[in-house]
């Protein structure tokens, strides 16, 4: 068991976890637009989900202490550079124009981390994108959503039309919405510094808000040229299932509430889409 315990703490501390979510996503919205599968752009997608989350999350653990890192931290290092060197090779395997935006999304992912504006910008001493109040959860909205609807729209050689423009923002609030139990959880751990959403106005307001951007979320759908029966069908069940997790969450969460199953909704929408469809 303890073996098992150990694997499975791996998984998700590596990243491989939400890497599986962020493609899911990226699978969802090349089902909703009857783009061709491409096995280059998902593994792209998993590859830099793995190597962009382990670098902000263990970057700042890494820069300077390479003698005293645990055998764990080790090993993850190890595997984030084979996931960044895979992630090199299948990133020559697409389109220039996906290039482009792979560029400006990694860009704002580098800057998340690394400390480049004066000090005057921010509230503490880290410097980064990450470190200014209340900014953290809308950069990661806007980096998943171009990756889960841009990327594979781009790739797919579609148009950026008014269904791709809504289904990016129906993303964009899916995943802040999707953050908030993280946020409610953290809420003990995280500098008031931060703002986050639970910090500036409260628990039980953040899951209003949770309602509101999933109400929002839902919406949306009916304002798409294109209106799927069943795909607005399985859109409201996991919009139920991702309030409910809201609804559920409270700061002294048990250890896997959000870490693994509310990081793993994209993968049960995922499921739903190819058990109907």
């Amino acid at each position: 068991m303890k073996v098992l315990k150990r694997l499975f703490n791996f998984y998700l501390q590596s990243s491989i976890h939400v890497a599986l979510s962020v493609v899911s996503l990226t699978l969802i919205t090349l089902f909703e637009f009857n783009i061709l599968y491409t096995p280059s752009l998902l593994y792209f997608v998993f590859f830099a989900s793995v190597t962009g989350y382990n670098f902000v999350k263990y970057f700042g653990v890494a820069k300077f202490h390479h003698i005293s890192l645990t055998k764990w931290l080790k090993v993850i290092q190890i595997f984030s550079l084979i996931c960044f060197l895979l992630m090199c090779f299948f990133a020559f395997k697409l389109s220039s124009k996906t290039l482009y935006c792979i560029f400006g999304l990694g860009l704002v992912t580098f800057l998340y981390a690394i400390p480049f504006l004066p000090k005057h910008f921010f509230l503490d001493n880290k410097q980064n994108l990450r470190s200014i109040g209340g900014l953290k959860i809308y950069l990661i909205g806007l980096v998943w959503s171009g990756v889960t609807v841009l990327l594979p729209v781009i790739e797919g050689g579609l148009s950026i039309s008014v269904d791709v423009f809504i289904t990016a923002l129906q993303r964009f609030v899916f995943i802040i919405a999707l953050m908030l139990p993280f946020e409610i959880r953290d809420l003990k751990y995280d500098s008031l510094k931060l703002s986050t959403v639970p910090q500036k106005i409260g628990v039980k307001p953040t899951k209003g808000l949770g309602v509101i951007l999933l109400v929002l979320f839902f919406i949306m759908e009916f304002f798409k040229d294109e209106v799927n029966l069943l795909f607005t069908t399985i859109l409201l069940f996991t919009t139920i299932i991702t309030l409910l997790f809201i609804l559920l969450s409270k700061v002294k969460q048990k250890e896997y509430y959000s870490a693994f199953w509310v990081e793993a909704i994209p993968i049960y929408w995922l499921m739903l889409l190819l058990m109907f469809r």
